[in-house]
C-alpha cells in the first residue's frame, strides 16, 4: 500500500526556501542602538570640555557676566574672543612650570618602565629561588595606598634611616629636588608597571625565548633583541598610564617639591592660580588647556598599543 504525499501549496515552499532575515535586522537595530548610545556618552562627556574651551577664549566680563554658551550664538563676534587669557596665564609662571612638569614626568616615567621591563623578564624567564614569593610581595604593594607611604618617605629623606648605628638609609636632604620626586613616583608606579609586565612578557612563545638560547644568546641579548620589541605594546600601555598620573598629579609633588616658583609643576600652579576664593575662572581655562596638550598628544601617538597592550597585561598569566 503506497502512501501518496500532496504536494505542499506554492506560497508554502516560497516562505520556507526564502532565507528568514529576522536575525539579521535585530543584529543591524542592536548595531545602531550601540551606535546611537555610545554617540550620547561622547556628547555628554564632551559638553564640559567645550564649555571650558570656549571659556578660555572670553573676556573676563563676559565670563563673569554670561554663561559660555552664549557666545555660541554671535560665533562671529569680535568682541566675544580673546587671547589674553592664554597671555596673562603664560605669565604668571606658567611657562616655568610647564617645564617643570616636563623635567619629573619623563624620568618618572622612563625610570620605572626600565626596571619593571628587567624585573618582569626575571619573574617570566629566570629561575631563582624565592621568585613567585617576591612576585606575590610585589603585587601586595599595588594594595598600600599612596598617602599611607608618603610621610614614611619624607622622614627617610630628611632623616634617613637607621638600626642602632647601622645606616640603613642615609640622610640625603632630597625634599625640595627632582631627584627626591623621581624616586617617590618610580616607588609607587613599579609594582602596577612590573604586574602588567610580567604577564605580557610571561604570554610570549617560549619556543623563541628557547630557541636564542640553543643559539647561545645570554639573558641580556633575549632580553633586548627578542622580549623589548615583542613588548612594545605593554611597554606604551603603561608609559600612557604613568605619564598621565604623573603629569596630572598634584599630591606628590606638591609634598616632596614645595609650592615655590622654581620647582612648582603645572598642577602646583594651578591650585595657585585659582586661589582661595576660586577668583581668576577665566585664567584658570585656559590653563587647564595648556596642561592639557601634552598628554593628549602622548595619548594620541600612543593610542594604537593601548588597547592590546592593557588587555594583554591585565587578563594574561
Amino acid at each position: 500500500m503506497s502512501v501518496i504525499e500532496e504536494p505542499l501549496p506554492e506560497t508554502d515552499v516560497k516562505k520556507s526556501a526564502a532565507p528568514s532575515t529576522k536575525g539579521a535586522d535585530d543584529v543591524r537595530t542592536g548595531g545602531w542602538v550601540v551606535r546611537i548610545t555610545i554617540a550620547v556618552i561622547v556628547i555628554l562627556w564632551l559638553i564640559p570640555t567645550v564649555g571650558v574651551l570656549v571659556t578660555s577664549f572670553r573676556p573676563e566680563a563676559l565670563v563673569d557676566s554670561t554663561g559660555w554658551w552664549t557666545a555660541l550664538a554671535h560665533p562671529f563676534r569680535a568682541a566675544e574672543w580673546t587671547v589674553e587669557n592664554y597671555r596673562l596665564a603664560l605669565n604668571e609662571g606658567f611657562g616655568n612650570a610647564f617645564l617643570n612638569s616636563l623635567a619629573v614626568t619623563i624620568p618618572s616615567t622612563v625610570i620605572p618602565i626600565t626596571i619593571a621591563a628587567f624585573a618582569a623578564y626575571a619573574f617570566s624567564w629566570m629561575h631563582f629561588k624565592g621568585r613567585d614569593v617576591l612576585f606575590i610581595v610585589v603585587v601586595a604593594l599595588l594594595v598600600v595606598p599612596l598617602q599611607m607611604a608618603i610621610i614614611p618617605i619624607l622622614r627617610l629623606y630628611n632623616e634617613g634611616a637607621t638600626v642602632g648605628r647601622l645606616i640603613v638609609f642615609p640622610k640625603l636632604d632630597l625634599v625640595g629636588t627632582f631627584l627626591g620626586v623621581w624616586i617617590a613616583h618610580t616607588g609607587f608606579g613599579l609594582p602596577l608597571a612590573i604586574y602588567l609586565l610580567r604577564n605580557f612578557i610571561g604570554a610570549l612563545p617560549s619556543s623563541i625565548i628557547e630557541s636564542a638560547r640553543i643559539d647561545g644568546a645570554d639573558h641580556f641579548t633575549i632580553f633586548w633583541r627578542l622580549v623589548v620589541p615583542l613588548s612594545v605594546p605593554a611597554l606604551a600601555a603603561f608609559a600612557i598610564f604613568q605619564f598621565l598620573w604623573v603629569w596630572n598629579d598634584l599630591l606628590v609633588a606638591y609634598v616632596f617639591l614645595g609650592g615655590t616658583d622654581e620647582t612648582s609643576v603645572l598642577t602646583v600652579a594651578l591650585r595657585n592660580l585659582v586661589g582661595a576664593r576660586g577668583e581668576n575662572w577665566h585664567l584658570l581655562t585656559a590653563a587647564a588647556f595648556i596642561s592639557m596638550a601634552l598628554p593628549l598628544i602622548v595619548f594620541f601617538a600612543l593610542q594604537k598599543y593601548f588597547v592590546r597592550g592593557l588587555t594583554a597585561g591585565a587578563v594574561k598569566g
